[in-house]
């Protein structure tokens, strides 16, 4: 009997009853606002990978910040041992883009601030983060709406050559940048991304390149997507 008092007061020590409230409060504000930044991620985001795979992620990991936080505050022991641990423990993920790791150092952020008790400060970071996200994916959104991906393909490999093909192109886009580049003895295709200041470019750079030979073949396609 000695021996469970003793256990439960070591277990129970610096536990207040009291926290309980404080605690499930923070708890369902850190899942709510890490589930709405999976829903921000999966609308607003660029990655290529499947984002609302990825986003299922932010609500455990915020919530387990959250209560690792919660655990170490109070104990100064209890923090060293933590980074000893992180020492140790390697944590690998493929972070494919820079977008994915920035989502997670927000969803981390949502976990530590929630967990320090300062809820109501992270739900105004949150609004903050959300509006800031919104107005750079409207401003990118509209800088980018005449970048093309530009695919080059002709029967002729010969009457046409990648000099000739970016010759023209320089004189009609504001930036070119080759991709690819494939070329057998019956066929030659090129691509590239583009950009144009205004549609009138778009079809004067189509025409130059067709009057190159008439086997050239152009196709434009939208390198963003609808969000």
């Amino acid at each position: 009997m000695n021996e469970l008092k003793a256990f439960l007061a070591d277990n129970l020590s610096g536990f207040s009853p009291k926290a309980i409230p404080n605690f499930i409060f923070s708890f369902i504000i850190c899942a709510t606002l890490s589930f709405l930044l999976g829903r921000v991620y999966v609308k607003y985001g660029n990655s290529l990978s499947n984002r609302k795979a990825f986003a299922r992620n932010f609500l455990v990991l915020a919530i387990t910040t959250m209560f690792i936080i919660s655990v170490v505050k109070s104990s100064l022991a209890l923090s060293l041992g933590l980074v000893g641990a992180l020492s140790i423990v390697r944590f690998r993920s493929a972070i494919k883009e820079p977008e994915e790791l920035t989502y997670l150092f927000l969803t981390i952020s949502i976990g530590l601030g929630c967990g320090a008790g300062l809820t109501i400060l992270t739900m105004i970071a949150f609004l903050g983060f959300v509006a800031a996200i919104w107005f750079n994916n409207r401003f990118q959104k509209d800088m980018e709406a005449q970048n093309l991906y530009l695919t080059i393909t002709s029967t002729s490999p010969g009457s046409v050559d990648i000099t000739n093909i970016v010759k023209e192109l320089k004189k009609y886009c504001s930036a070119i940048k080759l991709k690819r580049s494939d070329e057998s003895a019956s066929a030659m295709e090129a691509s590239f991304y583009v950009e144009f200041e205004d549609l009138e470019q778009l079809e004067q750079t189509k025409k130059a390149l067709k009057d190159l030979h008439s086997s050239v073949s152009v196709t434009f396609m939208d390198n963003t997507r609808d969000i």
